[in-house]
């Protein structure tokens, strides 16, 4: 990856001549069978793009409760957009067309609608990331989607992990992102390219994207460096992704059989594990790791994360069960 960083020619993202950018991004839609993509440095920004692009402030945009968008970009959708974010109940941050009808019938045919922010946007993420990478069943997204389009929403994926949902699953990007006007995809999170993610869609509305993209600060230079890394990631490294799948459930099974610590294994789909501590504080547990060099995320009290990588090897994770079974005991 590095060696094709180096090699990589390079122009100017914000006149638009990267050669590099320009094959990440032809390469990227794709995949993802969508006219065009834009190459951005975050999937944060990705995302907001998306909402911005899509809405105009006092908008209302849907999203399953738990979504990154709505608890982990920093609360832009509403500085930046403008918008009001109305989370949606469902199973595992997935919901169904009878919850979004549900939802959109709170909007319809009442004079009370005119004092109501408008819903213009729903939003999915595939797979979940607060569910524990959980992966949409493809039959409930196409049915949500139809709910969508038959009340003239529009649509976007956050499929920042989108290709383990489809290492998980069988079921290629292309058809998980049919039906979306919008897909936000991540290159650094499982693929692991140094940064960057895209978003991709329809020319038209991408072009609206660009103008925000310059304006939020997205522009790059010589971001052909950064995109080869990218690009290298794309095509070398999707195809291992079940070999992360394979060391969550391994590290899954392991914890289960440590005594202070709770997992649901069957849960464990993708490359996230999230487990729960009955005796030891979260954060004090995810300190003593740190010290004897495994790094997990505390999310409260009791809850943590952990997430298997392109350099995890069988061996880091018989070292980090042997770690947590001691931070466990201390």
């Amino acid at each position: 990856m590095r060696a094709a960083m180096a090699a990589a020619p390079v122009g100017d993202d914000c006149y638009g001549d990267d050669p590099t950018v320009l094959e990440l991004e032809r390469r990227t839609a794709e995949i993802l069978g969508k006219e065009a993509a834009m190459y951005v440095p975050t999937g944060t920004m990705s995302n907001q793009l998306a909402l911005r692009a899509h809405t105009e402030p006092g908008d209302a945009v849907l999203i399953g409760a738990g979504a990154h968008i709505w608890f982990g970009e920093g609360g832009a959708p509403s500085p930046i957009s403008g918008v009001v974010i109305r989370p949606l109940e469902g199973d595992r941050g997935m919901f169904g067309a009878a919850t979004l009808r549900a939802a959109l019938n709170l909007d319809m045919g009442t004079v009370r609608a005119r004092m109501q922010s408008p819903v213009r946007l729903v939003c999915a993420e595939n797979t979940h990331n607060g569910a524990g990478g959980a992966v949409w069943p493809p039959d409930l997204l196409r049915d949500m989607l139809a709910a969508a389009r038959e009340a003239g929403l529009a649509t976007h994926l956050d499929g920042a992990r989108l290709w383990n949902a489809t290492a998980a699953s069988g079921v290629p990007e292309a058809e998980f992102a049919e039906g979306f006007d919008t897909v936000n995809v991540c290159f650094s999170k499982a693929l692991g390219a140094p940064l960057g993610s895209a978003l991709a869609g329809p020319v038209e509305l991408l072009e609206r994207a660009r103008r925000f993209k310059q304006l939020y600060g997205g522009g790059f230079r010589q971001a052909g460096i950064v995109a080869a890394g990218a690009l290298y990631a794309l095509e070398h490294h999707r195809g291992r992704l079940a070999d992360d799948h394979a060391r969550a459930r391994t590290l899954a099974r392991g914890l289960a059989a440590i005594p202070g610590l709770e997992v649901d294994v069957e849960g464990v789909e993708t490359n996230i594990v999230r487990f729960r501590t009955t005796a030891v504080d979260a954060p004090k547990f995810a300190a003593r790791c740190r010290k004897n060099g495994v790094l997990l995320n505390a999310y409260n009290r009791r809850d943590l994360r952990v997430i298997p990588h392109l350099h995890t090897t069988d061996d880091d994770v018989a070292g980090a069960l042997d770690v947590f079974r001691a931070a466990a005991a201390a």
